[in-house]
């Protein structure tokens, strides 16, 4: 499958999903090594699938684990840099629930990765308590005040830094 992320001229465009999994008080988070802040496990759609479908291949494929869809949360539009190039991305957030909890350790942290173009970067994924959230640097910034209000209906935003 071809992922929907391309590179024209000088910008990118990329297509990605996330997923907000809240368990027991806490949201689980990855990480990237060098950087500080965290974002939601996920990755990029491939043409031809759906977001939900796409969402649920990423947690096997990164996280070995089986999750179910709950509901659409958030639409974003990210403005933000990829490597030396501007990027706009298209986000889809999806609050979802594990299928078995015993699949993935369910405090602390834990190592897991993602390949895209042969290229494996190894994340860190973090669970992190719902009332440290506030304190922590969550990228899109905007997912944040949205995760933390827990709206019923879907939220949009866009990020342009």
């Amino acid at each position: 499958m071809k992922d929907i992320i391309f590179k024209k001229d000088e910008y990118i465009f990329s297509y990605r999903v996330g997923a907000v999994l809240i368990h027991d008080g806490k949201i689980l988070l990855q990480k990237v090594p060098h950087d500080d802040g965290f974002a939601f496990p996920g990755g990029h759609v491939a043409f031809g699938e759906t977001s939900d479908v796409a969402l649920c291949r990423e947690i096997k494929e990164e996280l070995h684990a089986d999750i179910r869809i709950e509901r659409l949360l958030m639409v974003g539009e990210n403005f933000c840099p990829w490597g030396n190039l501007p990027c706009q991305q298209i986000n889809l957030f999806y609050l979802v629930s594990l299928c078995d909890a015993t699949q993935i350790p369910q405090n602390g942290t834990f190592k897991a990765y993602d390949e895209m173009g042969g290229i494996r970067t190894d994340l860190e994924m973090c669970w992190v308590s719902m009332d440290d959230l506030p304190q922590i640097k969550l990228y899109p910034v905007e997912t944040k005040e949205i995760i933390l209000s827990m709206p019923d209906e879907i939220s949009y935003f866009v990020h342009h830094p």
